[in-house]
């Protein structure tokens, strides 16, 4: 074996992990694989010498592409976006071959990818490295150009907002499903009442149509208007079928083949407490929807 076979080798066994870092960065899972592209790009070019732990200098080196695509991401936008959803995972409810394994193993709840969006790079790197991935300070410090007091600052000011923000999911997958189910039921039938009682009285929807479509994007709070906002486009949901949206059940409505949206739902205490939903079509060609042919 030569040592670009050893090296590849050697990546493969990383990559998942440096997918999952990447995709927690960036909350898109093909700028993550560009990332993670971009890291291998680096290691064949610079080879391996005197690198004593590669998977920490892998980690490293998607870091700082990441953090480098955040801030360009946030130079291009001259107004912060009022309503954000990331890129989901999407697979089918029944899900079970390797490759799904791997995927929904790399994601997360899109509630909380939601609050990443609000921090700065600085603050999300920390946060994701060290709270998710157990990085020590000082190895991220360097990173983002920064003492290990600092970057200790940095994640902890993300985690106040992150814990202040981000609602828990309930951890019962059956019962957050029957709940979807319930969600479904009512949408498809009209109902006021029905709809209601499967909301937190709080619950908050996030709709994001994407920039080409900004007018139709909406960021709603309360029972109420959220279900006049579901009664509003109840015309589709006899088109919408439940799937796993970042390992949690959700929905996907397509219409001819053609996707319209993925709605992500939080479930806490038996209500939904947020519906987080992608319309943008320039992004839903991005997702992998094949299994809507099946």
């Amino acid at each position: 074996m030569d040592e670009h076979e050893w090296l590849a080798e050697r990546f493969e066994e990383n990559r998942s992990h440096l997918r999952s870092v990447a995709y927690r960065m960036l909350g898109s899972l093909t700028e993550a694989e560009d990332a993670v592209q971009e890291a291998w790009l680096r290691l064949d070019r610079s080879g391996a010498d005197g690198v004593e732990n590669l998977g920490g200098w892998l980690t490293t080196v998607v870091g700082r592409v990441c953090l480098d695509q955040l801030r360009r991401r946030t130079a291009r936008r001259e107004d912060p976006l009022e309503v954000h959803v990331p890129e989901p995972v999407v697979r089918r409810l029944d899900a079970d071959g390797p490759e799904d394994a791997a995927v929904l193993a790399d994601s997360v709840g899109l509630a909380l990818l939601v609050v990443l969006e609000t921090l700065s790079p600085a603050e999300r790197l920390a946060f994701v490295l060290h709270d998710m991935f157990a990085m020590p300070f000082d190895e991220i410090a360097p990173i983002v150009d920064r003492t290990p007091a600092a970057a200790r600052q940095l994640a902890s000011r993300a985690r106040r907002r992150v814990q202040g923000t981000a609602p828990a999911p309930d951890p019962d997958l059956a019962r957050q499903r029957e709940v979807v189910d319930a969600f479904l039921a009512a949408s498809r039938g009209g109902d006021f009442d029905a709809l209601l009682a499967v909301l937190d009285p709080d619950v908050v929807l996030r709709a994001d149509a994407g920039a080409a479509r900004g007018g139709l994007s909406k960021l709603v709070r309360g029972a109420r208007a959220v279900v006049e906002q579901a009664l509003m486009f109840s015309r589709f949901a006899p088109f919408a079928r439940p799937a796993l949206v970042n390992g949690a059940p959700g929905l996907v409505t397509a219409r001819g083949g053609v996707p319209l949206s993925v709605m992500g739902f939080t479930i806490a205490h038996g209500k939904v407490v947020e519906i987080n939903i992608l319309a943008d079509p320039a992004r839903l060609e991005r997702l992998d929807l094949t299994f809507l042919d099946d």
